[in-house]
């Protein structure tokens, strides 16, 4: 469509004002309010419907006038009412099927024995020790948690100049909180393995006396005035919130409004994103482990990156209570940490019904660091991990390989049979719109008030291009996307009847995409190093609500393997 002629610009304006759309995204004050009064004409429909994807006749298009023009009254009424972005739709998203049957019975969780070590002769020595090293050692109060307190806050401000990972230090509510947890600890009180331990948000979640940004300028300032639940669940557990560390923009990516965060094991990279900070300040020795998010990769790419662990929980399993909401039925949050041990602890502490946000559930997690893998039916995606490293046209197909057939040995060697299962022919692709429409109705304001040009990120990949294409999409064809993603949830529901755990390249196929759709957990593990010094990670995924299992399954392929004991030499 040209707009230079003065009959198509008027459909193109006639075209916007059907949508309903604000006049922040068309250019120049003469446009904008042309398009305030603009009339809806069959014309204008006409114009509409090339995008839409629809065709109508013309006595068609003259039929839907007048209630077009009742269907924008009530768009600008719609417009007229501002939603939080903490407000729900009324239609919850929940990953269980018809017929599921989820276990409830709450038991205590079964960890490794882990004995405290000697105190070294440099605290900074601990920088990289996993949570179950240096529980062991606060417990036996061979160091204070004011101790780690005071090395960690000092390490996030040496090497956050170069990781631009850090938004906001806490360091006044950490040292308070440290002297608090020592004192309890003096008095014979005991909250349990993370009593003490200082960890970093992802600063997607409110943390009250703090800024809680999103990553983006419009947001620069934001606070509020109370905690998101998994804070006062991490408070109520000992631990000492030291950082509120970098997401992209929004969830997206690694870029925000202080920079972009770096990969600690080559830092002219980005970490990758959206939990680019709690990834690359966990690699980097900065924090004990973090909090961060998933929608779409948003733990399993970072964590792949600077090389950590990352648990992205079942859908409904931890509440988003005080997180930004990108997507109702997508978001996830869930640990990063040095272990996979490391990851269940903090699960643990998280895990469950707020009697806020309705789509968690109170499932059981009865994870056992002893249970014997042979209790374990453990799958892998066999196509995927048959890929050629490279096509016949010589591009890279599977630039994993020999990192990945090294971890299938690792795995014969631990006794495991692997039961071959391929992953469902869905159309994953048509499905991902869910997560379009619901990421533009979670920031409908910010475009259409025009603060979406704030944005550090204007390129065509970033959120407020993506927001304003997302205007785009019929209702009728969210709902449907929707009735896909059913369909895909059944594909695998059937899937998982054969396996509890499928182990998978991290790049395989359309896995990542799958799982999010669905709501499956994943565990995403170093395993090993390119040439050029940088990590690669596996993946293992679980049924719903099959942490126990999954993380199981996941701790002993690490146990066999050194990759997450390794460290970047430029932060040790």
């Amino acid at each position: 469509m040209h707009t230079d002629s003065p009959p198509d610009r008027r459909a193109f304006l006639g075209y916007f004002a059907a949508l309903g759309l604000g006049t922040s995204l068309l250019p120049g004050v003469l446009w904008a309010s042309v398009v305030a009064g603009a009339e809806i004409t069959a014309q204008s429909i006409a114009a509409a419907e090339e995008i839409a994807g629809v065709q109508f006749t013309e006595a068609q298009r003259e039929a839907m006038v007048k209630d077009l023009q009742q269907q924008r009254q009530q768009l600008d009424q719609l417009h007229a009412v501002h939603l939080e972005n903490a407000t729900p739709p009324a239609v919850q998203f929940d990953p269980l099927l018809p017929g599921m049957k989820l276990d409830t019975k709450q038991t205590p969780i079964v960890t490794s024995v882990v004995r405290a070590g000697a105190m070294p002769a440099k605290i900074e020595e601990l920088a990289f020790r996993p949570v179950t090293e240096l529980a062991a050692m606060i417990r036996a109060k061979r160091v204070t948690s004011l101790a780690l307190t005071q090395m960690y806050l000092d390490r996030l401000k040496r090497f956050d100049p170069v990781l631009q990972c850090v938004v906001t230090l806490c360091e006044d509510r950490a040292l308070a909180q440290a002297k608090a947890m020592d004192a309890e600890l003096a008095r014979g009180k005991y909250r349990g393995p993370l009593h003490g331990i200082p960890w970093g948000a992802k600063d997607l979640l409110a943390v009250k006396g703090y800024p809680t940004t999103w990553g983006t300028p419009p947001f620069k300032d934001q606070r509020f005035d109370y905690d998101a639940t998994v804070v006062k669940r991490l408070d109520a557990a000992g631990a000492v919130l030291v950082a509120k560390l970098s997401l992209g923009e929004l969830a997206m990516g690694d870029v925000w409004f202080g920079g972009t965060t770096k990969n600690p094991w080559k830092t002219d990279q980005g970490s990758s994103g959206s939990s680019a900070g709690p990834a690359s300040a966990t690699s980097a020795g900065l924090v004990a482990f973090a909090i961060g998010s998933e929608t779409l990769g948003s733990i399993s790419s970072p964590s792949t990156r600077c090389g950590v662990t990352g648990l992205r929980p079942t859908f409904g399993r931890v509440p988003k209570t005080g997180a930004m909401a990108l997507s109702w039925s997508m978001d996830k949050l869930g640990p990063i940490c040095r272990s996979v041990e490391d990851c269940a602890l903090v699960l643990d502490a998280i895990r469950g019904s707020d009697g806020e946000d309705l789509t968690v559930h109170d499932a059981s997690f009865a994870f056992n660091a002893k249970e014997p893998l042979s209790k374990i039916r453990i799958g892998y995606f066999q196509h995927e991990f048959e890929l050629p490293e490279t096509g016949a046209d010589g591009k890279p197909q599977h630039s994993t390989k020999k990192f990945d057939d090294a971890a299938l040995a690792v795995l014969d060697r631990l006794g495991v049979k692997l039961i071959p299962v391929a992953i469902p022919d869905a159309p994953y692709n048509a499905a991902r719109l869910v997560l379009d429409v619901e990421a533009g109705a979670a920031f409908d304001e910010l475009t259409r008030s025009g603060r979406d040009a704030e944005m550090t990120r204007q390129t065509p990949d970033a959120w407020p291009t993506s927001f304003r294409e997302s205007r785009f999409i019929p209702g009728v064809d969210y709902v449907n996307a929707n009735r896909v993603r059913t369909t895909i949830m059944q594909q695998w529901a059937k899937l998982f009847e054969t396996v509890d755990v499928i182990v998978t390249p991290t790049n395989g196929g359309w896995q990542l995409v799958a799982t999010n759709l669905t709501g499956h957990p994943a565990v995403i593990l170093p395993n090993g190093f390119r040439e050029n010094g940088t990590p690669v990670s596996l993946t293992f995924l679980g049924n719903l609500y099959g942490e126990a299992a999954l993380c199981r399954a996941a701790m002993a392929y690490q146990q066999a393997t050194d990759f997450h004991e390794k460290h970047p030499a430029q932060f040790a």
